[in-house]
């Protein structure tokens, strides 16, 4: 399937600009998440990588008898319902790998939202790993992606520079793209 994704991708005039960074551990967040082609993306881009990537599902679709299929490309379990919440479980997933690359769409929708969930943020401070932004636009057919970046102790600061690289990037369907805001970051 990654395979087929990267071929209709590059057939389609697609390309990838920018390098993924030599680390072990990093989380890319992927936006605008306006289509249900973003996911045929995220597959040709992975091929293009060559990489093998991790991402969040509800812990009960890790269930028999799908359980080995979503673990075996990626899957990793998280129950809202337990103490600590998600964020503080993934945590402990970067705490035990010794390699996780993490894909997440902050939107957490194809439509257009408010704003973005934070969890992508919390996450990386708390592992201490980069963020690195993966950004589509269909105008200019080309995923761009960044070098990486560390949250700090600078949240706004962090946050201004994804609204920077997202700025000019349209999505599938531009009119599905939100303002690029965390939940709880006051609005300017």
């Amino acid at each position: 399937m990654r395979w087929l994704s990267y071929r209709i991708f590059t057939t389609l005039g697609w390309r990838v600009e920018g390098d993924l960074p030599d680390l072990p551990k990093m989380v890319i967040i992927g936006a605008p998440h306006t289509s249900n082609w973003d996911f045929f993306h995220f597959l040709a881009v992975i091929q293009h990588f060559h990489i093998n990537v991790n991402f969040l599902g509800k812990h009960t679709l890790f269930k028999w008898p799908f359980g080995f299929m979503f673990r075996k490309v990626g899957g990793i379990p998280v129950d809202r319902r337990k103490a600590g919440g998600v964020v503080e479980q993934v945590r402990n997933a970067f705490a035990e790998r010794d390699r996780m690359i993490l894909v997440i769409a902050p939107e957490g929708t194809r439509d257009a939202a408010d704003s973005w969930k934070p969890g992508f943020v919390r996450i990386a401070s708390g592992a201490d790993v980069p963020v690195v932004f993966a950004g589509v636009d269909s105008t200019r057919k080309t995923i761009f992606i960044s070098e990486p970046h560390w949250v700090g102790d600078d949240e706004v600061g962090f946050m201004d520079r994804v609204r920077a690289f997202y700025a000019d990037k349209n999505g599938m369907r531009p009119d599905k793209k939100g303002p690029v805001r965390l939940a709880d970051e006051p609005v300017s």
